[in-house]
């Protein structure tokens, strides 16, 4: 099925075939929410999934808004819902969203979502997260998988490649590093970026 249809990902998620969801929060996300390395704002998580990071962000006083494409993922996400972290939640195709949105967001975060998406329209998401962001509001990615695979999804990440794209788009480099927490399947093949738009 072609992963620009919701269809693809509903299927996935009611057979069980989600290895993505990590059944919580990603521990990165939890060490840099520790260490306060971001300040709460609103922020949009583009393909939640069943919302764990939402939720996590929400109980470090972000406002979050976090929606999926599978309607399967958001009914769990509704149905996970802790009424002491609030999260707007909504079933959406990232490509679609109002215009309503646009420069809306301190923060946009991504984990799993760029990987999933059909490469052909990487400079599609990119527009995406220069629109939604405020002037000098950041895109936080753990890019993931890292490698030069051709097969997916999850399809191959070139963090040299999302650097360009970005810059293309006048945003600048913060900080990048690999980080130490990953989960074990994944370390090493993790990338945090911290970019800002101009």
């Amino acid at each position: 099925m072609d992963v620009n249809s919701a269809d693809k990902w509903e299927a996935l998620y009611l057979d069980g075939s989600d290895g993505w969801d990590l059944g919580g929060p990603n521990p990165v996300f939890q060490k840099l929410l520790q260490n306060e390395k971001i300040k709460p704002g609103k922020i949009i998580l583009l393909g939640a999934g069943r919302g764990h990071d939402a939720r996590e962000f929400a109980r470090h006083g972000f406002q979050v808004t976090a929606g999926d494409f599978s309607p399967s993922a958001v009914q769990e996400m509704k149905r996970l819902a802790d009424k002491s972290a609030p999260v707007e939640i909504m079933q959406h195709d990232i490509f679609n969203l109002p215009d309503s949105m646009d420069g809306c967001f301190d923060t946009v975060l991504e984990y799993t979502c760029y990987c999933a998406i059909d490469p052909k329209r990487r400079a599609e998401f990119a527009d995406l997260v220069a629109r939604l962001l405020k002037p000098g509001g950041l895109y936080l990615s753990l890019a993931f998988p890292i490698g030069q695979h051709t097969d997916g999804p999850p399809f191959a990440v070139s963090v040299e490649k999302v650097l360009k794209l970005f810059k293309e788009r006048s945003f600048k480099l913060v900080e990048r590093k690999i980080p130490t927490d990953s989960v074990p399947s994944r370390q090493g093949r993790e990338e945090l970026l911290y970019l800002q738009k101009g």
